[in-house]
């Protein structure tokens, strides 16, 4: 069996000079996919109907609101979100760069408040 060429993925050249949102597709393992993402400002209210999703914080402090709480991580600290839980994630200064797991094909309804 013949091995596929494999190619890391620097993380920090993929963020290097981005200073706006960016979602990235980095990987898919089996049937998730990991997704670097730098934010820049709030995403909106929304959730999973199809899918935990994870949160592993490379650089900044990211919060995520929930409807009770807030949680802040920092580089280095992981969450899980499961489905159906209705969260918001923003950086809590000018930027946060964070790494994303969650099923391919992840289904994201926006809330309304």
């Amino acid at each position: 069996m013949e091995l596929p060429v494999l190619i890391p993925i620097d993380i920090k050249q993929e963020t290097n000079g981005v200073d706006s949102y960016k979602n990235i597709p980095l990987s898919i393992v089996n049937d998730h996919a990991v997704r670097l993402s730098v934010m820049t400002e709030p995403f909106y209210w929304h959730y999973h109907p199809n899918s935990d999703e994870t949160f592993l914080v490379m650089e900044g402090i990211l919060c995520i609101d929930l409807e009770d709480q807030a949680v802040e991580l920092t580089p280095g600290q992981l969450i899980t979100i499961p489905a159906n839980v209705a969260h918001r994630t923003r950086p809590k200064y000018e930027r946060s760069v964070n790494v994303t797991f969650e099923r391919e094909g992840i289904e994201t309804v926006k809330l309304e408040f």
